[in-house]
């Protein structure tokens, strides 16, 4: 027969192709066979076609026809590494509602967010849902529209946020938690939203400040009896950024908390100590809204009565007011650590100073001289067993080689300072990199 006789590696497709030549194929015993190897999503099969016994050869190229799945078509052309070119953004967002079979929940979020480009935090139970992920923003935004299309979530909150450098977090976790905070509150009447604070949109919680302002001139130890500004979160947040007039929280994590609950020994450091719980207006703030809707429920089974909340936290307040009656920039639990309020509304930080509403003065201080401090970031000590998180000035930073103090610079796992932004990676890429270098000395 004339004819060619080829290899070609390509992909099968279950439609007929024609050849504009008579096409044989066969081994070596002049019997047909097709070498195919499946790939792991078993879209592609290799294959290897031999005609005749010419000594010339051609490669085919088959075109694969598969019916395609919603998920399919919403990820066409999607290329999901870390070389995606899309903007990457930051996603957070909860909601407290009953979810009576949590685990097949998960199920469904597993099977919707498979292929997408996400890391992040997605917890998920019987009180709701908790979430902070990154992302390219055509994934980001995917999945939580998608989530919207669920009517337990149509009204979700959502703050989304540039990424500075690609991915805000290493990995994905979507799974299902018993607790969607840190200490534990499942125990909590969560679900029942006369139990939570009276949440206050970014317009009103302003127009509450800027009405308790001229009582409050000097500071939160002044602040009228009939009004208190509670910051509901860590101390290390409140000192590169806060409300002006909200007092520090001595507290290193949120199960630590304990306004209100105080001992009477503790009550000088305590500002809901003594208060009367019938007609004092607390207002509680936080990043995104969950700390505070739990807390407020805390605070109402110990008898509180006016509770009100910041809806959608300081995220959501910067997007819509700008940094008006705030100082400082955000603290994020994510790599960024820090956002400017420039980050959520840019033209509204140079629109506040011109009408005088941004304070100016500096607040914040170096750890170790106490001296003030220009960048509003906290950096890991470099002493990886200590680890602690905090503000350096350029001087301390150099001086003591990114470490907090002068004892950690001689542990025996000391990492080198970072430049910049960076993030401190897995201690094993150091410590190879350290034995590495003396091998070639």
């Amino acid at each position: 027969m004339g004819g060619y006789c080829g290899v070609s590696i390509g992909t099968l497709s279950p439609a007929i192709v024609s050849f504009g030549t008579r096409l044989c194929i066969a081994n070596t015993n002049t019997k047909p066979f097709l070498k195919q190897k499946s790939t792991k999503n078993d879209r592609q099969i290799q294959f290897k076609i031999c005609c005749c016994s010419s000594s010339s050869s051609t490669s085919l190229t088959l075109t694969q026809t598969q019916p395609e799945s919603k998920n399919r078509r919403r990820r066409e052309a999607k290329h999901f590494d870390d070389d995606d070119t899309g903007d990457f953004v930051v996603v957070n967002f909860y909601k407290f509602v009953s979810i009576k079979q949590p685990q097949e929940e998960v199920a469904k979020h597993l099977a919707f967010v498979e292929g997408l480009n996400l890391h992040g935090r997605i917890y998920v139970n019987e009180q709701g849902i908790n979430a902070q992920y990154s992302g390219p923003s055509r994934d980001a935004l995917a999945y939580f529209e998608w989530l919207r299309e669920d009517e337990n979530f149509s009204d979700l909150l959502v703050q989304i946020s540039p990424a500075l450098n690609r991915h805000a977090f290493p990995k994905l976790k979507l799974r299902y938690k018993p607790s969607l905070l840190e200490g534990g509150i499942s125990h909590l009447p969560l679900l029942d939203p006369s139990m939570r604070a009276i949440p206050l949109a970014p317009s009103e919680w302003r127009n509450k400040l800027e009405a308790g302002k001229d009582i409050d001139k000097a500071s939160n130890s002044d602040l009228n009896r009939d009004f208190i500004l509670l910051d509901v979160r860590n101390g290390y947040e409140w000192d590169i950024g806060h409300f002006h007039g909200a007092r520090r929280p001595d507290v290193d994590c949120f199960r630590s908390t304990s306004f209100g609950l105080s001992q009477r020994e503790a009550f000088a450091s305590d500002p809901l100590a003594d208060l009367d719980k019938e007609k004092t207006d607390i207002l509680m703030y936080c990043t995104g809204g969950i700390r505070c809707d739990v807390y407020s429920t805390i605070l109402r089974q110990r008898g509180f009565h006016n509770l009100y909340t910041l809806k959608g936290g300081v995220s959501h307040y910067l997007e819509n007011e700008g940094p008006v009656e705030w100082v400082g920039n955000l603290f994020v639990f994510d790599s960024r650590l820090s956002l400017p309020p420039s980050a959520y509304k840019p033209d509204a930080v140079s629109e506040a100073r011109m009408i005088g509403k941004v304070p100016e003065n500096p607040f914040a201080t170096c750890y170790i001289c106490s001296s003030q401090v220009r960048e509003l970031r906290h950096r890991n000590c470099a002493n990886l067993d200590c680890n602690l998180l905090f503000l350096c000035c350029a001087d301390c930073l150099k001086n003591l080689r990114g470490c907090c103090c002068l004892n950690c610079t001689t542990a025996p796992r000391c990492r080198p300072v970072l430049p910049g932004h960076q993030r401190y990676k897995k201690w094993h890429l150091y410590r190879d990199s350290e034995v590495q270098s003396q091998l070639t000395i």
